[in-house]
């Protein structure tokens, strides 16, 4: 259970503190348009909140449960383009960095994604996305992947 959420750094990359970020959605504050539900979910992936991301997955493509994913540490995440939503759709093309620790799929990996929003009962939601994952070889004096702009051997690739 995360309780002091006013000193962490919102996982989207957005500079800001949770708190006065994503976190304002996962407390239940209304998403405005599709880059912002796409950015807060993206968090929740990266803090586990389950059920969040369930709550903001359209009824006709929801799974009806997600596990928890303790070997995926989620690490960065890049807006290709989001448009500007259409009446009451929208579409965010994404790039989201993680480190898998599974032994079979271990290393770094980005997660590209167009995604998929409508808007019903004065909110979006998530529909659905063509994923694409690749697994990237970078070397220990490429920039981390999580976009601190230190050597990837002095920071997360220790």
């Amino acid at each position: 259970a995360m309780t002091r959420t006013t000193d962490v750094s919102c996982p989207c990359g957005s500079d800001l503190m949770l708190s006065s970020c994503c976190g304002r959605y996962h407390q239940g504050a209304v998403a405005p348009d599709p880059e912002t539900l796409m950015r807060s979910r993206y968090s929740a992936f990266a803090l586990g909140l389950r059920d969040y991301l369930l709550a903001t997955w359209h009824p006709t493509t929801r799974p009806a449960e997600l596990g928890p994913d303790p070997d995926t540490a989620w690490k960065s995440l890049t807006i290709v383009s989001a448009e500007p939503p259409l009446e009451d759709s929208g579409y965010v093309h994404f790039k989201a960095y993680f480190y898998e620790r599974r032994r079979e799929q271990k290393g770094w990996h980005v997660l590209e994604e167009v995604s998929r929003f409508v808007r019903e009962r004065q909110r979006w939601w998530y529909i659905d996305g063509t994923p694409m994952l690749t697994r990237l070889k970078p070397r220990r004096n490429d920039p981390c992947l999580c976009g601190s702009g230190r050597k990837l051997k002095g920071c997360c690739g220790e």
